[in-house]
């Protein structure tokens, strides 16, 4: 005959956890905005008539934002990146903005963006 054993109930969670870019550390988050993840870099890459040519209309590296300018015609899209998307983002670049996946592509760098 066996001893029952002791049920344990899960903890509660009493804080919300903080991703590392806060402290100005790699992102450690692949929320919205945070780190580009590998599945997210490949679902972009293998949906390449989804990705919309644009210009960088503005850039703020303190707050992260770039604005970046649609060549087809459609309004401006707002987007921030905890990653430094901003301070590569030059007024007047061209990059590209998958829009299903909202990865945005500066040169050869890709940052996962959020739509503000």
């Amino acid at each position: 005959m066996s001893t029952p054993r002791l049920h344990l109930p899960p903890r509660q969670v009493r804080e919300r956890a903080a991703c590392m870019c806060v402290t100005g550390n790699a992102c450690s988050s692949f929320a919205p905005g945070h780190a580009l993840h590998l599945i997210q870099t490949r679902l972009a890459s293998a949906t390449p008539t989804e990705w919309v040519d644009a210009v960088v209309a503005s850039s703020d590296a303190e707050l992260g934002e770039v604005v970046v300018a649609p060549l087809d015609g459609s309004p401006a899209v707002v987007l921030w990146n905890a990653g430094g998307a901003a301070s590569h983002a030059v007024v007047g670049t061209p990059v590209a903005l998958h829009a299903r996946y909202d990865v945005l592509a500066i040169g050869r760098e890709r940052f996962n963006t959020a739509r503000v």
